[in-house]
């Protein structure tokens, strides 16, 4: 049977973000912090990345939601709860599962500092919607200020600064490595502006909303089918049907930790086809090169 273009570039993509996504560690910290390191906490495995950028071969990183977890539902084990006793901080991002355990956490470890990432950084309702040519917003606000570059260069000096103050023998080094992530940083915006410059038209239908803030960055436009949380009454599905007919949409995207049934639907409806991508993958400046090359490749047809 002969594949189309897309089904292929799925099937690369999968690979791919699996490959990522299994870099990442376990979900399950570390029975005690190894050689010494300075032992933290983070809630999503991206985190785990920024932080070991900047916290190099001085920390030990354990992840709460681990790969292939969903941080919408997640409910910490209770070895995770204990291994807490061992971490010095806890590096909470917004994600929901935190509105239900953040408290219990910190309870688990009175003497661990909870630092939160996302300190001075404005956050957007999850859900807008467009109706001829009016914004409509609502909802709570969205927790994946990971997949905006620009927002991580604040998330990094956040975590920077927490990590100096908790070693500060080692500060010198967390300044470098800042800077040198600062730079990668930088230098992933300039490409992937290059190669989003032929996509006219950045709009794009996906399941769950987490690509609004990389949207933002680059000039792009999601269409989320998931509203508030909830999957799609049968009258707002037959509105997104007819919307990603008008628009010209034939690919819809999802993500591996939630249910693509929705998404399969639609595009079953307007004769395309569900790709997946993932904003929890560890390798965080790869994934975010990863998914700009195929938002170019699909939106540019």
């Amino acid at each position: 049977m002969a594949w189309s273009r897309v089904a292929r570039l799925a099937l690369v993509f999968g690979v791919v973000s699996m490959a990522l996504v299994m870099a990442g560690c376990s979900a399950e910290p570390e029975a005690s912090p190894a050689d010494g390191k300075l032992a933290v906490t983070v809630s999503v495995v991206p985190q785990q990345y920024f932080v070991e950028r900047i916290g190099g071969e001085h920390v030990a990183v354990a992840v709460m939601v681990g790969p292939g977890d969903n941080p919408t539902t997640y409910e910490p084990k209770p070895a995770q709860l204990k291994a807490l006793s061992l971490s010095a901080a806890y590096f909470s991002v917004g994600v929901p599962f935190e509105s239900v355990w953040l408290d219990r956490i910190a309870g688990a470890n009175p003497d661990m500092w909870i630092v939160d990432t996302i300190e001075g950084i404005e956050r957007h309702p999850m859900d807008t919607h467009h109706h001829e040519g009016e914004e409509e917003a609502a909802g709570a606000p969205d927790p994946h200020v990971w997949v905006s570059p620009e927002l991580v260069k604040i998330q990094a000096s956040t975590i920077y600064e927490a990590l100096a103050e908790l070693d500060p023998d080692n500060a010198a080094t967390y300044r470098a490595n800042l800077d040198a992530f600062v730079d990668d940083i930088d230098g992933l915006i300039s490409e992937i502006r290059g190669t989003l410059v032929g996509v006219e038209e950045g709009r794009f239908m996906v399941f769950h909303p987490s690509w609004g803030y990389f949207a933002e960055d680059f000039g792009m436009e999601q269409i989320a089918i998931e509203i508030g949380g909830q999957e799609p009454s049968a009258q707002e599905m037959a509105g997104l049907i007819e919307e990603a007919r008008a628009e010209g949409i034939r690919v819809i995207f999802a993500q591996p930790e939630f249910n693509t049934v929705d998404a399969e639907t639609i595009a079953e409806e307007i004769g395309g086809e569900v790709l997946l991508i993932s904003p929890l993958a560890y390798d965080w400046l790869e994934n975010l090169r990863t998914v700009a090359n195929t938002f170019a490749e699909v939106l540019a047809e």
